[in-house]
């Protein structure tokens, strides 16, 4: 499946296959384009301090969907993001909020290979909420200053093109039991933890290109932190980093476990807070259940910092930095300007991530799902993508691979490359829907309260213009509810949000299928609602209008108790 080029893209050369080293080289967007892995060696061998940082040329589940990826990577990278943003004018609601979230629970580990069964990390490889973030050398619109916690850096593109740089935090969860951190997480999609328990991590995303001089940072500067580059640490029980957060300082140690990270069981009722310090964002997660809490805080003692942008020169500078929310408020104008999504404040499930391998041929055991000659591992020739009735001949999307045999709990045979034919794991009704001996329970979480006041709107979200093939963004033609596969059908099936009581009376959200003691499913897929023009700044200044997104404002049906 190709990705039609948007008319305001510049054509860019890239290699025949997605996932193949492109050089990377100085100056405009256009030319620009890096897929840096920096490490082959397995885990056991290598040294913890050894520079390792994420790449999300490779359409890593824990990178932010960009509205332009062909012209930022020099060929299509897409992550399929259903969300549930929320608005409020209340003072605070863009930077401090809360909420209760019960990680699923898995349905047992016998028989994992049943077409019929499925587990979380096969359906989405992280659950996150969201927040717009201040980071003057991300995306920089000729402004060099950005308030915190204030609605002046509101800015439509149409407008002008001064807005203030913008980073997007996703404080993510990430499910238990198949391959092991740091292997999956830092070749493309999702990993575990722990076999059982699930953790989390603060995660900030930048994005090293100047909209209006269509400008890349530097190739050497591209090369060491990536052009879209995260920040990155683990909620921990002490609030310390185990290893420098920002991109050019992180270290296998950076990615890997350790006894001071916090782990949740599954089922557990977390308390998840985020909020404004004088050293940055804090998240805090308070496990009611166990009585353990962890947090971590995007800041300079934490090792979180900038790159600078230096799109002229020869530098590449980790600047230490606290990491500040952008806006006072949640709205339609709060928004982060490169981003496909349009919102501030909401919650998301990165979905596509994963597509079954079977057949008689084995996939290497690799430390990163690489093989020595840089090459990614593939499901093989002579198997088959998918299972059962929906097992076809395995074709190029079907990268980054692991075998059963090295998952602690679940063996599975997968490949976590971005499944742009919508035919995965993540498109059949593997989802939650009331089978748990079947299936997991669905993610939950209730509508954030900042300072104990609702988000008076709700607003279904997905990205689906700005990932289906089918689709032409600046018409809206061949975009659609439902994603057509690379077969030339609908998909299976594409999952969707639902609410339900939870104890006490108080209403909670849940995402997956429908579920036995649903309140709505609010029209199931047509909740998403309607095409949603945006406004995206072009060289020189200027705006265009394109869909990214299909979207439905309500009335937030459901408060909590």
């Amino acid at each position: 499946m190709r990705k039609p080029v948007r008319s305001w893209m510049y054509v860019v050369a890239s290699a025949a296959v997605v996932i193949a080293p492109v050089a990377a080289t100085s100056g405009s967007a256009s030319q620009a384009a890096t897929r840096i892995v920096t490490h082959t060696a397995p885990v056991k061998h290598v040294n913890m301090n050894q520079h390792m940082h994420i790449d999300c040329s490779t359409a890593a589940a824990m990178c932010t969907e960009v509205a332009n990826s062909d012209k930022v990577f020099g060929h299509y990278v897409g992550h399929d993001e259903p969300s549930l943003a929320f608005y409020s004018q209340n003072a605070g609601s863009g930077n401090h909020m809360s909420y209760n979230v019960p990680p699923p629970v898995e349905p047992p580990a016998s028989n994992p290979n049943n077409v019929n069964k499925g587990y979380s990390f096969e359906l989405s490889g992280a659950d996150w909420f969201g927040m717009a973030m201040c980071d003057t050398q991300s995306y920089p619109e000729l402004k060099s200053t950005c308030t915190p916690d204030s609605d002046s850096n509101i800015l439509n593109p149409a407008t002008s093109p001064r807005h203030a740089g913008t980073a997007f935090m996703e404080m993510q969860f990430y499910p238990p039991g198949w391959i092991q951190w740091p292997t999956w997480r830092t070749a493309v999609g999702a990993s575990a933890c722990d076999p059982t328990r699930w953790c989390a991590a603060l995660n900030i995303d930048s994005l090293s290109l100047n909209p209006v001089t269509n400008q890349a940072n530097n190739a050497g500067c591209l090369a060491k932190a990536g052009f879209e580059y995260l920040n990155f640490a683990f909620i921990t029980k002490n609030g310390k980093s185990t290893g420098p957060a920002n991109p050019l300082g992180s270290t296998l140690a950076t990615f890997t476990p350790s006894p001071s990270d916090l782990f949740m069981n599954q089922g557990d009722h977390l308390k998840v807070a985020l909020g404004d310090t004088p050293n940055g964002l804090k998240v805090t997660i308070n496990d009611l259940t166990t009585g353990q809490n962890g947090s971590m805080t995007a800041s300079k003692a934490n090792g979180f910092a900038q790159v600078g942008f230096d799109p002229n020169g020869t530098s590449c500078n980790a600047i230490p930095y606290n990491f500040h929310p952008m806006y006072n408020t949640s709205s339609t104008k709060t928004r982060v300007p490169w981003a496909a999504h349009a919102f501030n404040i909401g919650f998301d499930s990165e979905i596509g991530h994963f597509q079954f391998c079977t057949g008689p041929k084995s996939i290497p055991a690799t430390p990163f799902g690489l093989l020595p000659n840089g090459n990614p591992t593939v499901c093989p020739n002579g198997n088959n993508e998918g299972r059962g009735l929906n097992a076809t001949p395995a074709d190029g999307e079907d990268a980054f691979c692991f075998p059963a045999k090295e998952a602690p709990v679940y063996k599975v045979t997968g490949c976590t490359f971005t499944n742009t034919g919508f035919d995965g794991a993540s498109y059949q009704r593997l989802w939650a829907n009331g089978n748990t001996t079947m299936h997991p329970t669905p993610f939950q979480f209730s509508s954030p309260t900042t300072g104990g006041q609702q988000y008076s709107q709700a607003v279904f979200e997905a990205d689906l213009p700005a990932v289906e093939g089918t689709c032409d963004p600046v018409t809206g033609n061949g975009c659609t509810l439902i994603p057509q596969t690379d077969s030339g059908g609908p998909a299976t099936f594409y999952p969707f949000f639902s609410d339900t009581m939870k104890g006490g009376g108080g209403c909670i959200w849940q995402f997956g299928n429908d579920i036995p003691g649903e309140i709505s499913n609010f029209g199931q897929n047509g909740q998403y609602g309607t095409l949603t023009p945006l406004d995206y700044t072009n060289p020189g200044g200027s705006s265009s209008n394109f869909f990214e997104d299909f979207r439905n404002i309500t009335p937030n049906p459901c408060p909590q108790a």
